[in-house]
């Protein structure tokens, strides 16, 4: 039994996974639970009128998933504005949100699987582990622990695998907890009015399993008790050949006062890092995002945002939804450069261009070089213009930061890899060669002396 705002703070949970964060902000957030009907029909005030309007319009359809799913039933939902909330409460009297309703919840967020996980060089490897985790489980890699920065896709993987079990393995008992919900628990049951009954019940949930997933284990190292106990549910789930599933933001060596044994059997499986996305793979995560989202952005958007966001996935999707979000407010079909300098708040271009424009710097090297413009963006590959058409497309990378799709059109309709291999290049060879260095520096001052 979970009472309703328990509840409510899942399909929360549940929401902020599926939407951008700005419509996470704007329209769910706010939303207040006002009375749940004969266990049928669940009663929700939004903030205004407008909020009610638009999750009405545009996101009743989510909105009804992540209650179904929770509540684990078809519920009915109503939405009321202040006023009609006022309404409803002088007619029904205040409703407690303490009521309880059975449930069965399905932790695994829909929309992470592995076809909506891009896969790249930063990320292959443990992408393959955790394929094989799932479709063999307990034989392959047990336990199979995925450590990495926020936000670099480890609990995306996690759900990934919960969904493929569900799909193709629907009879498997597998359970997906954080490590601070498997601590609070047994801190619950330790501290159970019936002690023994209360352990007696922890254990038997979690040692009776198929299989079990712990996402940010980093935060048992100073929990010496709850290190006690899991070690003993991993070493019950291990002997009897069940899948274990564990990520970290660290590798375990470095989990501080992490118990010796316990880190042992950390490390008796398959150890795989998830690292930073490359820029290829940056691009590729924001176009299965619009795919996904069915957002229209212009490709010159997606190459600036995954060039001056390099963190992680959750930053380039939060951006990606800015960006949007700022086209739907001028009703612009596709979101464009004007959206993405907003959303940056302009200060890239700003500091960066100084007043030149692309044409300035080809004219430069080309005068420098004693070459025409036409040589530089056609098609020719002879030494004497390949070289000072990288410098060129290194020139404008550097001082502009313009997209590469953007310097690829510039440049006769080149594709962004091929600029980006002319522009890396030049970087390259800036480090060990005099010749480059000189050309550089005296092409540059012709720019600053215009």
């Amino acid at each position: 039994m979970k009472d309703l705002s328990t509840l409510w703070k899942a399909v929360l949970d549940k929401l902020e996974l599926t939407v951008s964060n700005v419509s996470f902000i704007m329209w769910f957030r706010p939303i207040k639970v006002i009375d749940f009907v004969d266990n049928k029909t669940l009663i929700l005030s939004a903030n205004t009128t407008s909020a009610k309007n638009q999750l009405s319009r545009n996101y009743f359809d989510k909105l009804s998933s992540a209650v179904n799913d929770i509540f684990d039933a078809d519920v009915m939902i109503e939405i009321l504005d202040p006023s009609e909330e006022m309404e409803y409460v002088k007619e029904h009297g205040e409703q407690t949100s303490e009521k309880e309703v059975n449930i069965n919840k399905n932790p695994f967020n829909p929309k992470y699987t592995f076809d909506n996980f891009v896969v790249g060089d930063s990320n292959k490897f443990v992408y393959t582990a955790a394929r094989a985790v799932a479709e063999h489980s307990g034989v392959k890699f047990n336990p199979l622990f995925i450590y990495g920065g926020s936000g670099l896709g480890k609990t995306h993987l996690l759900h990934a695998i919960g969904n493929y079990y569900r799909e193709y393995f629907p009879t498997l008992n597998v359970r997906y907890v954080t490590c601070e919900q498997f601590a609070n628990e047994y801190i619950d049951s330790l501290g159970s009015p019936t002690k023994n009954k209360a352990i007696l019940e922890f254990r038997t949930k979690y040692r009776n399993l198929d299989v079990l997933m712990v996402d940010d284990i980093q935060f048992i190292s100073k929990k010496i008790q709850t290190q006690e106990e899991f070690f003993n549910t991993f070493n019950e789930l291990y002997m009897a050949s069940k899948q274990i599933i564990i990520t970290s933001d660290r590798p375990p060596k470095e989990i501080e006062t992490l118990t010796d044994r316990l880190r042992s059997r950390f490390t008796s499986g398959l150890i795989q890092d998830i690292q930073h996305p490359e820029l290829e793979t940056r691009i590729a995560i924001l176009r299965k995002k619009c795919q996904i989202e069915k957002y229209s952005v212009d490709d010159d958007v997606i190459d600036y945002i995954a060039e001056h966001i390099n963190s992680n996935v959750r930053e380039l999707e939060g951006m990606l939804a800015k960006v949007h979000f700022l086209a739907s407010l001028s009703n612009k079909s596709s979101a464009t450069m004007d959206e993405a300098l907003e959303a940056f708040d302009g200060q890239i271009e700003e500091d960066k261009n100084e007043g030149l424009s692309p044409d300035e710097i080809i004219e430069a090297v080309c005068k420098y070089f004693d070459i025409t413009k036409q040589d530089i963006i056609g098609k020719k590959k002879s030494k004497e213009i390949v070289e000072p058409r990288m410098i060129a497309i290194y020139l404008i990378s550097e001082i502009l930061e313009i997209p590469l799709v953007s310097i690829g059109k510039i440049f006769g309709g080149r594709d962004h890899t091929t600029i980006m291999h002319s522009r890396d290049k030049i970087a390259d060879e800036i480090k060990t060669s005099h010749k480059i260095q000189g050309y550089i520096s005296e092409i540059k001052k012709m720019l600053q002396s215009e």
